[in-house]
């Protein structure tokens, strides 16, 4: 079970960044792709950068 869910947060993880790194053209940021992507789940805890992501994720 604890392997599931392991691979359940691993996946997440991979798709959140799979999603902010191919839609990294539509935020705000103009440097730092590769930190950002790698980060995203520190970061996502500042208003700004979740904006951001949002937009990345949705196209907006």
């Amino acid at each position: 079970m604890p392997t599931l869910f392991g691979l359940l947060l691993l996946g997440g993880y991979g798709y959140g960044a799979w999603k902010f790194w191919t839609g990294f053209n539509r935020t705000n940021f103009s440097n730092g792709k590769l930190y950002l992507t790698l980060l995203w789940p520190v970061f996502i805890i500042s208003a700004s950068y979740r904006q951001n992501f949002t937009k990345a994720l949705k196209g907006r």
